[in-house]
């Protein structure tokens, strides 16, 4: 009951053993490949030449973590913004959550308060929020009462929205087929 993606294995452990990883590759998964965004965090480790650390994150020099960001390959397209992005979501594991990852959710009540929690995030709106709660329940046990009603759509059983459903390349292909799908009705509700 893992997340597997078509990644380097490594990326894969590592996501499994580091909720700072697992959490961060949920912020840089936005306008990339979830392979790219999810695949980053172990890109980062290499570079800074041992694991992630929020406090350590949070205060890290600007300048010098755009820097990390857009070595080539850059870890996401936009390697500013998201370097930033980082700095925040580490900056609030420090203030809230004595800079451990985990606790955002070890320490819930329900459901709702995972969400919550999840949202108050910088970058996590309902979506991204919904999705990461459904992340950890599906793929890493994380499953406090009304979890699967806090993560919406994203949270039943047998669906294919998103990386909380990918599991192999079959269910990568459908998670993507229905993004896809998605993406169309939303245009054609525009058109």
């Amino acid at each position: 009951m893992t997340l597997v993606l078509p990644i380097d294995p490594e990326a894969n452990r590592l996501l499994e053993r580091s909720p700072l990883a697992l959490l961060l590759g949920m912020v840089l998964d936005q306008q990339v490949p979830m392979e790219k965004a999810f695949s980053s965090p172990y890109v980062l480790t290499r570079r800074l030449g041992h694991d992630l650390d929020a406090a350590e994150l949070a205060g890290y020099d600007p300048e010098a973590l755009v820097a990390l960001f857009a070595e080539p390959p850059a870890l996401h397209r936009f390697p500013k913004a998201m370097a930033a992005r980082v700095q925040e979501v580490c900056q609030v594991l420090v203030d809230r959550y004595d800079g451990d990852a985990a606790l955002l959710w070890s320490e819930v009540a329900d459901g709702p308060q995972l969400l919550r929690r999840v949202s108050e995030l910088p970058g996590f709106g309902k979506q991204k929020a919904q999705i990461f709660v459904a992340l950890l329940g599906k793929r890493f046990g994380v499953t406090p009462q009304d979890w699967r009603e806090a993560a919406g759509g994203y949270g039943d059983p047998g669906a294919y929205r998103s990386v909380a459903d990918v599991t192999d390349a079959e269910s990568l292909r459908r998670v993507r087929e229905f993004k896809q799908q998605a993406k169309a009705a939303a245009k054609a509700a525009k058109g």
